[in-house]
């Protein structure tokens, strides 16, 4: 299973279309918050995160899952202007692939190719 968790819902449905027309079973969140209160992260493969949005961003959700104690899959984060701090607080909490918008589909498939066992 994939988590796609991003506010715009023509991005939300767009990478569901390309995941599941790739194969991959998706679960989409239009929030942090809600991520937060309906995610089951022991079911997912893949968690793929946009790190702009209105109530919790991206690595401030991420941040809170690890404080949490919730393990994770492979997270890739979706900025729009990556950034040196974007990318070191990433790194720091160990996401997999900072990805730029707009996004490429066949660099997503092979993200999520690598990130999915």
């Amino acid at each position: 299973m994939i988590a796609i968790v991003d506010d715009d819902p023509g991005v939300r449905d767009s990478l569901r279309f390309l995941l599941e027309t790739a194969g991959h079973a998706v679960e989409t969140y239009e929030s942090g918050p809600r991520f937060l209160a309906d995610a089951d992260p022991s079911r997912l493969a893949c968690l793929v995160l946009d790190q702009r949005m209105p109530q919790v961003a991206g690595l401030d959700m991420l941040a809170l899952l690890r404080e949490r104690g919730v393990s994770l899959p492979p997270t890739l984060l979706i900025v729009s202007t990556p950034g040196p701090g974007v990318s070191r607080r990433a790194a720091e909490l160990g996401v997999a692939r900072v990805l730029e918008k707009p996004l490429a589909r066949d660099d997503l498939l092979a993200e999520i190719g690598a990130a999915v066992p």
